[in-house]
């Protein structure tokens, strides 16, 4: 598993080992990552450049660290998993990205309330089949933890159910992945 665009491109990423099973770990492959920042960029125009990034459900980090490389400012990654977390700290010192990142131990579906800005993109990649993602969705809106017009890109396995709030602005299948863009109320357009 490598970064697959901007300034980090090539870079391997620590990812789970074999026979480690138990922590319920999907990454999302350099194919579909790609195709998914394609969407972003080309397709829809959403310049990543100075944004602020939350990766929830975050794993390995690779989405919140394909941001990063592509020009977002600051990404904050959520996930409860002692290995993921394990997997997190690696990456991240792997980017030397330790001063534009935060990993915070905490359930995706219970964030809390928001304690400073919102964040204008947001990756949502939730074990399949579980509607966690429609619980961490509800959870961020609640909390404030997303910018007016902020862009959610959420990976499943069948079509989500967006919480009020969000509008499907796009949804692409890639093999067993679907991948859902939102918007958030609010002011909209390319750059975040």
């Amino acid at each position: 598993m490598r970064i697959v665009g901007g300034r980090l491109r090539g870079l391997k990423l620590a990812e789970i080992g074999a026979g480690d099973s138990a922590a319920h770990l999907r990454p999302t492959t350099d194919r579909v990552r790609e195709a998914v920042f394609n969407l972003i960029e080309n397709s829809h125009g959403v310049a990543l450049d100075g944004a602020r990034v939350l990766d929830l459900f975050a794993g390995t980090g690779a989405l919140g660290l394909e941001a990063l490389s592509r020009g977002a400012a600051r990404v904050a990654f959520v996930d409860d998993g002692a290995t993921a977390r394990a997997l997190l700290r690696a990456n991240v010192e792997k980017a030397r990205a330790m001063g534009a990142t935060d990993i915070w131990r905490r359930n995706a579906t219970d964030l809390g309330p928001n304690r400073g800005a919102g964040y204008d993109v947001v990756f949502v990649d939730p074990p399949y089949g579980q509607r966690l993602g429609e619980a961490a969705l509800s959870s961020a809106l609640t909390g404030g933890w997303l910018a007016p017009g902020a862009l959610v890109v959420w990976e499943e396995d069948t079509a989500p159910l967006p919480p009020p709030g969000l509008s499907q602005i796009d949804q692409r299948r890639y093999g067993s992945t679907l991948v859902t863009l939102l918007r958030a109320a609010g002011a909209s357009g390319g750059n975040i």
